[in-house]
């Protein structure tokens, strides 16, 4: 449950980190190349199985390692799936911005819209759980009367999470 409060509190944390000493604009540019090289481990497989080149499957564990090498400069300190849902988060907002791009390329804007959307929603929760501004140390199981019915925002979590990243990451610093 997200309450007014809740928001409150992550808005302070991540103006208090804006005042602070992160240089997120170089992490943003590192967790993109973080997702390109999640494809191209996809690719090298996927070329592997084609050509049945095995060569293939060790340019995949080359770009493997140099991943797991940068993704420990972003995520310093992680429990449990943390590490993996880190990386998933990220490759899955890199698929999507590709299928957004194809529906835009398409003519559907619409479509490639709410990709593009999505992508940024997934994108948007990397940052919320690796800057700690999502808190999952009490997290076990939601159940119904922990929702919060009167809550009229209709904004995800991960929605709310992305006015934030906007805030916070400034691509543009040099």
């Amino acid at each position: 449950m997200t309450t007014k409060e809740d928001i409150e509190k992550l808005i302070k944390k991540a103006n208090e980190a804006k005042k602070g000493k992160l240089d997120l604009s170089s992490d943003e540019d590192l967790s993109i190349a973080i997702m390109n090289l999640v494809s191209i481990e996809e690719h090298f497989f996927f070329t592997g199985a084609k050509t049945d080149k095995t060569v293939y499957y060790d340019l995949l564990g080359e770009a493997r390692e140099m991943r797991k090498e940068l993704l420990k400069k972003i995520i310093k300190d992680y429990e449990g799936e943390v590490w993996c849902i880190s990386k998933h988060l990220l490759a899955a907002s890199m698929r999507l911005m590709e299928v957004g791009t194809k529906e835009q390329t398409k003519g559907n804007k619409k479509e490639a819209q709410d990709f593009f959307k999505k992508a940024y929603e997934l994108y948007s929760l990397f940052w919320g759980l690796n800057l700690k501004l999502v808190n999952v140390k009490n997290v076990t199981k939601i159940d119904e009367n922990q929702v919060n019915n009167e809550d009229k925002d209709t904004k995800s979590l991960s929605s709310k999470l992305g006015l934030l990243v906007k805030k916070l990451v400034d691509c543009c610093i040099e």
